[in-house]
């Protein structure tokens, strides 16, 4: 049976009540900045069937949330605790099963210097010494490239993206050995030796 996406109009109460609490809690009235997740300490309410899936795509019990504000309003009350990923309001925390990463990435500027990425929930992140680029080789994809955006929350690059780094990638010596890699705001970010590039991707 085809998965029936969730519109505004068929939200469930849950659904709709923590939106609401996530609606309150970020109505700070600068547009421009996120919830402080992390002075909030609320009880823990379980897990009410919440999932990102590997492309992105966030789900509630199994159904795709179809409004793209939605998304964005839960992401921005996203949490990485030490037990796992959070929805989180001054009253409540909920779990988020999470496939691999919470976002992706899914542009990237650069500008001085320095890479800018865009996630898929529009958030605009730098890589640098804070918000660094880290490479993990998977057991059938190659290489899989994230960036932190914050707080322990990461965003997976995508494919096209990645490609795109390799293109603007260079070697350097770290520590006696020949490493490829990316540099962005004066970090440099290795992907793998100078002598693997070739099958890195």
């Amino acid at each position: 049976m085809a998965e029936k996406a969730i519109t505004g109009g068929e939200t469930a109460a849950g659904l709709n009540n923590l939106a609401a609490a996530a609606r309150l809690a970020g109505d700070s009235g600068d547009k421009r900045s996120l919830p402080p997740v992390h002075l909030w300490n609320p009880p823990y309410c379980g897990d009410i069937g919440m999932r990102i899936a590997r492309d992105g795509t966030w789900f509630y019990q199994n159904s795709p949330i179809g409004r793209p504000a939605l998304v964005k309003l839960f992401a921005s009350v996203l949490r990485k605790d030490p037990e796992g990923h959070m929805l989180v309001t001054p009253v409540e925390k909920v779990a988020v099963a999470v496939e691999d990463a919470p976002f992706l990435a899914v542009e990237c500027t650069e500008s001085n210097g320095a890479l800018a990425f865009r996630t898929n929930v529009d958030d605009w992140v730098n890589a640098d010494a804070d918000h660094p680029l880290r490479f993990e080789r998977g057991p059938s994809e190659g290489v899989k490239p994230y960036v932190l955006v914050r707080g322990g929350l990461w965003a997976l690059v995508t494919r096209p993206i990645f490609y795109d780094l390799v293109e603007r990638g260079e070697t350097r010596d770290i520590d006696g050995r020949a490493m490829f890699g990316v540099a962005s705001a004066g970090a440099f970010f290795p992907m793998a030796s100078a002598q693997e590039i070739e099958n890195l991707v």
